[in-house]
């Protein structure tokens, strides 16, 4: 067969399936109020029973759906009216927050904890990323900005921001929490807040290059073991690292989420110490150096310590441990709107400074039984991992709780386990799991369940 005589018998063939496609489309759709009530109607029908899609509001005459949109009938604003994009009008609740608990009376000391309950993926926006400052923001003029890196290094240097991004770059996904993470709440439940609870704590695309790339140009001693990283600000906050950490996966970073850094963020440049509490993560770097003993700074002697029961401290407590949250429900996004019978899903984050969420467990009766939820999404080392479990809420009242594992073998704690290892003063690194109460109204509340003696 020739390609001619090919094409118009297609040609003829599609012709024949349009009118009966168009004929079709006739006779089903006799007018835009009449589809829309036929859909509305079957919609409500046909998944009520087995989708979290349930459209339970959905009326055949809902002027939401039959009526043109208000913003459609105009047009838009125009490209250049806002140069740099902002959130929607109706997303002004999805901000950072802080709380007078931990200001401790001086904002330029203090936190704004990332709203984790509006976070979607595993991805946090540069103006929602938690803020965590010792002495204010610091305003850097990179062309005056200097890195200096001296000590036990074969090659002393000083570089500059276009020195700095010479050396070739990398992206990766990280979390960054603070160890103070959920630090109200050792002795019993403090706030009905997600945020206020958890907040202290984001994700984001980190841009910049690997430390171990500039180390390996300048040359180590053999006795450089520890490092100093030095911020530029107002409270410097220096912190001692072990070498071994900067030759592994500390970045030296530029960029975050496709931009450049933000001033509450460091800008113009910040380490990165993927899985390691907060504060070694310097802002406005402006020195490393290397020796063979750390320097006992305050922020390593008086603070950011590990408080155990006997009253002794554990100097150079570094990693985050395993932990999860569930963040639909919460407090700040209960069930209330829900009816008996209806699907929903259960979703909140799991993350771990060892390595790599392994799985996440939830429990509806306060931990005496478990079930495996499924993780969605990217998985990737010492970064957030969704996970989500779909069920039918039966409107009765539910004890709902998560616990991720790593593939270091380390399991999420109990609050009796957790408090029996290292008691109720201290206040960093604090990861049992977190349990919400969902009430027969689907009110959802900060509890803790405790089956032991309390330490």
């Amino acid at each position: 067969m020739s390609i001619i005589k090919y094409l118009r018998r297609l040609e003829l063939k599609n012709s024949e399936v349009l009118q009966k496609e168009v004929k079709s489309s006739a006779t089903a759709v006799t007018s835009r109020r009449d589809f829309f009530k036929k859909t509305a109607i079957y919609s409500a029908g046909a998944l009520s029973a087995a989708s979290v899609l349930t459209p339970v509001s959905a009326k055949a005459d809902d002027p939401a759906i039959i009526n043109e949109a208000p913003w459609g009938q105009k047009l838009g604003d125009p490209v250049d009216k806002n140069l740099y994009g902002i959130p929607s009008a109706y997303e002004h609740n999805n901000i950072r927050r802080t709380h007078e608990l931990f200001s401790s009376g001086d904002p330029h000391a203090s936190v704004s904890m990332c709203p984790i309950h509006e976070s979607e993926g595993i991805i946090t926006p540069n103006g929602l990323f938690f803020v965590r400052d010792h002495g204010g923001t610091a305003h850097v003029n990179p062309n005056e900005w200097r890195l200096m890196i001296h000590g036990k290094v074969k090659k002393e240097i000083v570089l500059t921001l276009e020195d700095l991004k010479k050396y070739p770059s990398e992206t990766r996904t990280y979390f960054i929490e603070c160890p103070a993470n959920g630090s109200p709440e050792w002795r019993a439940p403090q706030f009905n807040n997600l945020q206020f609870m958890k907040g202290l704590m984001s994700a984001a695309q980190w841009t910049g290059v690997m430390l171990k790339t500039i180390l390996e140009d300048l040359g180590l001693e053999k006795d450089a073991v520890w490092m100093l990283a030095e911020g530029s600000d107002n409270a410097s906050n220096p912190r001692s690292i072990p070498v071994d950490k900067a030759m592994d996966d500390i970045m030296v970073v530029w960029g975050q989420n496709g931009e450049a850094l933000r001033p509450e963020q460091g800008y113009p440049v910040r380490l990165v110490v993927p899985g390691w509490e907060g504060n070694l993560n310097t802002k406005w770097l402006k020195r490393l150096e290397f020796s063979d003993k750390p320097w006992h700074s305050k922020e390593e002697t008086s603070k950011y310590t590990m408080l155990q029961k006997s009253g002794k401290a554990i100097r150079y407590f570094w990693v985050n441990e395993v932990n999860s949250v569930i963040t639909s429900p919460c407090p700040e996004k209960p069930w209330t709107h829900l009816k008996k019978g209806e699907m929903v899903e259960i979703e909140g984050l799991a993350w771990s400074g060892h390595g790599t969420i392994k799985g996440v467990d939830i429990s509806f009766d306060g931990g005496d039984n478990w079930v495996e939820a499924k993780l969605k999404g990217l998985v990737l080392p010492k970064s957030w991992t969704r996970f989500s479990y779909i069920i039918k809420w039966d409107g009765k009242p539910m004890i709902l709780a998560s616990r991720s594992y790593d593939d270091f073998g380390n399991i999420q704690p109990t609050i009796d386990e957790e408090t029996s290892a290292v008691g109720v003063e201290s206040v960093y690194h604090r990861n049992a799991i977190v349990t919400w109460e969902i009430t027969s109204k689907g009110e959802c509340n900060n509890v803790q369940i405790r089956k032991h003696k309390k330490a």
